[in-house]
Order: C-alpha cells, then structure tokens, then sequence
C-alpha cells in the first residue's frame, strides 16, 4: 500500500495501543490537535482522553510523569516536539530514566519511549532544527533509534516498546510528508543492526535518518562517474552495529560519514575513530565525513540548504577521498 512516514508512524501508534492496555501516547498537543505533524491524528477520538494525553508545556514535568508510569507498570510513548526542547528534561532522561536501573542495583527498569523530532531542511529556525542526536547516544542507559525508511518507521515502535529500558526514537521531520509502497504485513525483529541500503565496493557512505536519501541520491551520481557508492543506513545509534560498519569499510577500503549533526563531537567523529582504531591497515584512503557547518540552523532557505549535508556536498568528498577531485 501507498503511505507516508507520517502514517506509518501512526498505524504504528495505534498497533500499540489496541494491542497493550497499558499503552498510552502524551505529550505536547498530541491529543486534540492531532500533533504537532499531525502523526497522532485522530488517536484521541478513537482511543480516548485517558490513552491520549495532552501535556502541559514542561517537557521536565511530563517525561518525569512518563518514567513514573513506567515505574509503575504502564509503557508510556512520551512525544517530545523537537530535540531542542529535550534540552528542558534533560535531567529526567540523563540522570533519571538512563540511571535508575543502574542506581537500583537492578531492582527497577524504566519502559519508556520517547519519540523526537530532529533534524533541519523545513525553515524552524535554530530552536526547532538541530540535530543532537549523539548527545543521547553518549549516555549509557539509553537505547537510541533512527527509523529512516517507512519499513522501520512503521516496525521500531513495536519492539522499543518490548525493551525493558527507556528508548529514544529520532524522527526526522523532513521525512514525514515522504511517500512510498509498504507492506501491511511489516515486522522489524531487530532494532540493534545498521543495514544496507546499497550495496557498492568503492566507498561506503555511512549515515542515518534523514540523510539516507541524500547519500543514495550521491550514490547514483557517483555510479555515472564510475564510482561504486556503497550505503549504510545505522538504524541504532546506540548501540552502534560496529560489525556491519566494519565490514562495509573493509570491503570498500574507504569511507565517508554523513553526519546532520555539528562535526565537533559528532557521531561521525566517533564512527571514524571506531574504523580507525579497528580497521585502519584495511584503508586505502583517509577517512572523511560530511556534517553541518558549525553554526545555530539558519531561517533563510538558502542558508539552511547551505548549512546542511546536501548531495553535491557528499558526491565532492568522495571524489575527494577517491582522489578524482581533479
């Protein structure tokens, strides 16, 4: 069937909730108008007041309510608006709900989800557009998760509401109007592993969420020139698949991280090191990466676009590293 990532993720919502009671959705208007991108549309008249729930505007107040459920036995999906505004509750997730099992000697697990907003391309401006993502990637305690394709968008809610310990969904917001064919039948068995999305034995583009579709796009420039893109989409940014990512620069000797997020302390940053610290005597070419320039999102369109990864921007830096940029 033709869907989007916006329905996917929904049909996703309300799998969980006719299957679990003691699922519920809150967060920030995801009740009576619909979310913030329309992705809980129509929940709150089918499942209720008391399964769909509308939050006050503190983000610390209603993740704290959100691991207090899960404590108490319910699996709450808590909607964050955008990772900027995580930054407000970044106490509960980092030292809370990333801590409690550990503080506990085991005795208590925190099952919550929360889904996010990420990502830049739809003029947000800089509090609504960053990418921090690896911030939550840093912090032991957490699984996190970037659904890319309809596939996982529509299969990752499903087993991150099985994991004992809090689960950060990142999704990205230019993807959501994005149409494609997906199976009725879709089931995801594994969160944990990276993927490959294009198969190549040049250079292996490794990236994520919403620079997936940018490094295929590079990839089937790059093969007009002769260039044999291979693509990674990693699923899990923690963990990370090292195997699958090892693998892929192994075989393509070269690789080139694609990265939304500012290179200082970037997770391309600590994918390169992983590769160079296991894979190194297997390169023929310098690592490299692709990331977004070191300022707060513009609002301008042509300074947002000039910002972010773009295409052409990727398609350089492989003929770069492949030593063609003549």
């Amino acid at each position: 069937m033709k869907t989007t990532y916006r329905e996917a993720m929904r049909a996703a919502l309300r799998e969980a909730l006719q299957g679990d009671e003691r699922v519920f959705l809150m967060g920030e208007d995801v009740g009576r108008y619909g979310g913030c991108y329309a992705v809980s549309q129509g929940l709150l008249q089918e499942f209720g007041e008391a399964r769909i729930r509308d939050t006050p505007l503190s983000e610390s107040a209603f993740v704290g309510a959100g691991i207090g459920a899960a404590l108490g036995g319910m699996r709450p999906i808590v909607e964050v608006m955008t990772v900027n505004f995580s930054l407000l509750c970044l106490d509960q997730i980092v030292n809370t709900a990333a801590t409690l099992r550990h503080m506990s000697g085991g005795q208590f697990s925190v099952p919550i989800v929360l889904r996010m907003t990420t990502g830049a391309g739809r003029q947000l401006a800089a509090q609504h557009s960053h990418s921090l993502e690896c911030w939550y990637a840093h912090v032991p305690g957490l699984r996190v998760i970037a659904p890319a394709t309809l596939e996982d968008m529509r299969g990752m809610l499903r087993l991150a509401l099985k994991d004992p310990d809090p689960v950060i969904i990142f999704e990205h917001n230019a993807l959501y109007n994005r149409e494609g064919e997906l199976a009725e039948d879709v089931r995801i068995e594994d969160i944990r592993r990276a993927a490959v999305r294009r198969p190549g034995s040049d250079v292996s583009l490794i990236c994520y969420g919403g620079n997936l579709f940018k490094a295929l796009e590079a990839a089937e420039q790059l093969a007009l020139n002769g260039i044999d893109a291979e693509v990674i989409d990693l699923r899990s940014l923690r963990p990370l698949d090292d195997a699958t990512i090892l693998a892929s620069a192994r075989k393509t000797r070269r690789a080139v991280m694609v990265d939304e997020g500012w290179r200082s302390g970037s997770l391309a940053a600590e994918i390169g090191m992983r590769i160079a610290e296991q894979a190194f005597y297997d390169l023929d070419a310098p690592l490299s990466r692709v990331c977004t320039a070191e300022v707060p999102i513009p609002y301008p369109r042509h300074l947002e676009q000039a910002a972010l990864p773009q295409v052409e921007n990727i398609v350089d830096k492989v003929r770069e590293v492949m030593g063609k940029n003549d």
